[in-house]
């Protein structure tokens, strides 16, 4: 059978798993909705929160990102996975124990404040679109390759699909969902990690094989000799140009550092990954539930380098200096979705892959004169004749950062249900995040603004209309920014870790460990933190992007990396205001003093 054929056959299977779930789990009271009763085992929390964690980025991008930015791409694996060691040692034992269900209800019983309570409600739902808008984005990708339908239609069916799971059955439903969703995921991105390194090494753990010399077959596969893959990457990527895969690139050390730093204290303060924590039975079981996501989430994250060295060999070898006539079916099929493009500068009828952008400005699809759909920059047809290059690198080939995990299996000529097994944990890893991400939304609007702000003397009932309706809308707000998205998957999904890092972090570590921070010191913090980063992130992406260079950026800090100083902006602030302000009443000193110590002192 063919790729779409598989596709239907494994995706819709899993998509039928899904809603069966959700119609098993349907939420029935708030409890059920907000945090699935407090009644979900340890470890089925684990796979759930590594599903949740997991997200289109993880599964994605970030192998993407790695293959082609080498050893600065690793900036992406320690900031997340050392953010959720972060989290889960320094900030969820404190959370559940506190008890309530989201971290806006923290902030404004901490904080002693529904004004604090109201910043952090905006503060979550500004972050979780935000983040969000990278998983609807992955789900039309994914969508767009392998059911041959245009991203924006991939999008809008991943809307039907996580707006009938997330509504219906709220936390409960999504955390049954997301335990099958992981082992799909995880499936689908072992399996041909595992073939791959077989081929090439001989070693099926992929995390071995890729520090591993070439066998035979390797060498046959490669066109090439003998020795470490590494070693032959670093020697191929020099012969074309590119700085050694395994060697320092062209980000400066500060950057790195900061765009990592904002990943890690982005990550625990990012309240759909907080909320998983509440939906344990006990203290205990939420500390056991973080020490089996951090194992689930490893399995794929130590696996992420090698998937990105694997294809990277891959790519340059199926594609570069090839007649495009000959190119292989992968390219050609990829071809048709957007994401991988050819501009013949030197009309030599080759494809050229060397350092720097193929095209300048946006690439869209066009119909050229010929009638046949090409790539091309926005607004000019594109025709296969020799023509003026548009900039000054000798590039001609155009690949997404976010097609190297998906692609990977068809670069590798993998059979076709491999490549479709891909495409589900693909949709697996973005459906998973936007429903929690949703939730959150949804609670934020429902919970921590109508009903213990505007409306306190809702019902229950008419309070979970509310938070299915507040779902409901999150969904169209998601689709519409998985259509017009402001980067790539990851890129988005970085510019959402540090709003989080510069609004929730601090507020949280300071509402834990220091029992004298007040409330105008948070609201402040909050206020002054995310407002400085989304203002840099807006105004280098969108109000002047052709700005946004190092030579421009302030301090040689990217918008990826500007949470970092947004954070401490938020540190700062809230340690001034709260000590030129009142203290906090003696109760809540007592209460910030009780979460810190086992419930018997």
């Amino acid at each position: 059978m063919g790729i779409l054929a598989w596709t239907w056959i494994i995706v819709g299977l899993s998509f039928s798993l899904y809603i069966a779930i959700a119609v098993w789990s349907k939420a029935k009271t708030t409890g059920d909705f907000y945090v699935a009763e407090r009644k979900v085992p340890p470890v089925l929390n684990g796979m759930a929160t590594g599903a949740d964690w997991m997200s289109a980025a993880s599964f994605i991008s970030m192998a993407g990102l790695i293959s082609f930015l080498g050893r600065d791409g690793a900036m992406y694996l320690m900031g997340w996975t050392g953010g959720y060691v972060l989290l889960a040692m320094l900030l969820a034992p404190y959370l559940r124990k506190y008890g309530k269900y989201t971290v806006p209800m923290f902030v404004g019983e901490r904080y002693y404040s529904n004004s604090a309570r109201v910043v952090a409600v905006c503060c979550a739902i500004f972050v979780s679109f935000t983040y969000v808008a990278g998983q609807m984005r992955g789900v039309g990708i994914v969508f767009s390759r392998f059911l041959e339908v245009s991203i924006n239609t991939g999008v809008i069916i991943g809307m039907a699909i996580v707006f009938f799971y997330a509504v219906l059955g709220g936390m409960k439903g999504i955390t049954y969902t997301q335990v099958a969703q992981y082992c799909v995921l995880i499936v689908a991105y072992l399996i041909p990690a595992i073939f791959i390194s077989i081929m090439l090494t001989g070693n099926p753990i992929p995390q071995l094989g890729y520090g591993s010399t070439l066998s035979e077959g390797g060498q046959q596969l490669l066109g090439t000799t003998g020795g470490y893959l590494l070693d032959k990457l670093d020697a191929l990527h020099k012969e074309l140009g590119f700085a050694a895969y395994s060697g320092r690139g062209a980000k400066s050390m500060i950057d790195v550092f900061m765009i990592t730093f904002a990943l890690m204290v982005g990550t625990a303060g990012l309240p759909h990954i907080i909320i998983r924590f509440f939906t344990t039975p006990t203290i205990r079981g939420a500390r056991a539930s973080a020490g089996w996501a951090l194992l689930f989430i490893a399995i794929l994250y130590t696996t992420a380098p090698a998937v990105a060295s694997f294809a990277r060999f891959n790519l340059i070898l199926s594609v570069n200096n090839k007649a495009y006539e000959q190119a292989p079916s992968w390219f050609k099929n990829w071809s048709k979705t957007g994401l991988v493009a050819w501009k013949d500068k030197n009309g030599d009828g080759k494809i050229q892959y060397a350092p720097g952008a193929a095209f300048t400005g946006p690439v869209v699809f066009a119909k050229g004169p010929d009638g046949k759909v090409e790539m091309g920059k926005q607004g000019e047809w594109l025709v296969k004749t020799p023509m003026t290059p548009i900039d000054k690198s000798k590039n001609e080939l155009y690949v997404d950062n976010d097609i190297i995990v998906l692609a990977n299996p068809e670069i590798a000529k993998l059979p076709n249900w491999v490549v479709a097994l891909v495409a589900a944990g693909g949709l697996a890893a973005a459906l998973s995040t936007a429903a929690g991400l949703l939730l959150v939304i949804a609670a934020a609007l429902s919970h921590d603004l109508i009903k213990s702000i505007l409306i306190p003397s809702t019902s229950e009932k008419r309070e979970l209309i509310y938070a299915r309706s507040a779902a409901g809308l999150a969904v169209l707000v998601a689709g519409y920014f998985g259509i017009h998205p402001p980067g790539f998957v990851a890129q988005v999904v970085a510019f959402a870790f540090g709003l989080a890092a510069s609004s929730f972090f601090p507020i949280i570590i300071m509402g834990i460990f220091w029992k004298k921070a007040t409330k105008e010191g948070a609201i402040a913090g909050m206020v002054c933190g995310i407002v400085f980063t989304a203002a840099y992130i807006i105004y280098f992406k969108f109000i002047n992007p052709g700005a946004n260079t190092p030579a421009h950026w302030w301090w040689g800090i990217s918008p990826e990396g500007i949470g970092t100083i947004g954070m401490a902006v938020n540190f700062i602030v809230m340690y001034l205001v709260s000590k030129i302000t009142k203290e906090p009443p003696e109760e809540v000193q007592r209460m910030v003093e009780s979460l810190r110590y086992p419930r018997a002192i």
